[in-house]
């Protein structure tokens, strides 16, 4: 008999489009294809370690709960340093799923993140998996660096988007990615056939998260001169662009057995309250791949 290859699952980064991982590994469990090795990066570093502690069913009822003013509650403001210092969003995530340290896990995991004096790629196995989760989770100037053995580390994102490499270094022989980010770039200043992401405008976005200083980030918009980018659209916009060329760099060097790209181009970084439409998409890419993924695994 022949022994089927070992699958490893590799989760991209992306934000609340990460979300679309939940749908992912919901798809491929229906079809009872189980991976061995689960690698994140970022949102998929979340993900990953509640699918590797069994806490997946917990996950996708907290996401599907959320609503903006929730969101809104949960990144809470911590300038200088980050906009946003993740701490009750990450501490909540602690707290209810990955309280455990790697060597508990079920399902051998690994996350990873950037080192910021370095600029080294972080591949964090051992110790608290929350922990692990909250380095590979800090989009640099959205969130404060997170201190580990002596070195600050940021989003993974910054060096290994879709850490296709590291499920290979975990022992896998078949690996399928996940790359969220193939449909985003330029979506903040794109205006093609009257589409409009659904993030609140800028004007209300900012007088949510800095309301003491919204006003030195207002200005006029006039005739068909598309409105300019907030500070945060800009931000946000540059990280996906860097996130975006990086990705396509090493997902030609190292490219996994098969490729999964939900399409959430019209979906933003923040609207984490929007996890049913990202679950939704993470299950389309399943189906349209399932295919290739029967034809990678029997070898």
């Amino acid at each position: 008999m022949t022994q089927r290859p070992t699958l490893g699952i590799a989760l991209g980064s992306g934000s609340a489009l990460g979300w679309a991982h939940i749908g992912v590994l919901r798809a491929l469990t229906e079809e009872g294809i189980a991976p061995n090795y689960v690698a994140g990066c970022s949102m998929g570093a979340m993900v990953g370690a509640a699918f590797a502690a069994g806490r997946l069913d917990q996950v996708e009822s907290w996401a599907l709960s959320l609503d903006w003013k929730r969101i809104v509650e949960l990144l809470d403001i911590g300038l200088p340093g980050g906009l946003i210092k993740g701490d009750r969003l990450l501490d909540f995530f602690h707290g209810q799923f990955v309280a455990c340290q790697f060597s508990e896990l079920p399902l051998p995991f690994a996350a990873v993140a950037t080192d910021l004096a370095s600029g080294e790629e972080v591949c964090l196995r051992e110790g608290k998996v929350s922990d692990a989760v909250r380095a590979s989770c800090t989009v640099p100037g959205l969130f404060l660096p997170v201190l580990r053995e002596g070195r600050y580390l940021i989003d993974g994102g910054v060096v290994n988007p879709v850490p296709v490499s590291l499920c290979r270094a975990m022992g896998a022989d078949v690996v399928i990615a996940v790359h969220l980010g193939s449909d985003l770039v330029g979506r903040f200043v794109r205006n093609d056939q009257g589409t409009q992401t659904m993030l609140p405008n800028r004007n209300q976005l900012i007088s949510i998260l800095l309301p003491r200083h919204a006003d030195a980030f207002i200005t006029p918009e006039a005739g068909n001169v598309p409105p300019q980018p907030s500070m945060l659209d800009a931000m946000l916009g540059a990280i996906d662009i860097m996130r975006e060329n990086i990705a396509r760099s090493r997902l030609k060097d190292e490219p996994p057995d098969v490729l999964l790209t939900p399409r959430l181009g019209q979906m933003g970084p923040l609207e984490y309250h929007h996890a049913a439409l990202a679950i939704a998409e993470g299950r389309k890419a399943v189906a349209r791949m399932l295919p290739a993924i029967r034809n990678a695994l029997a070898g």
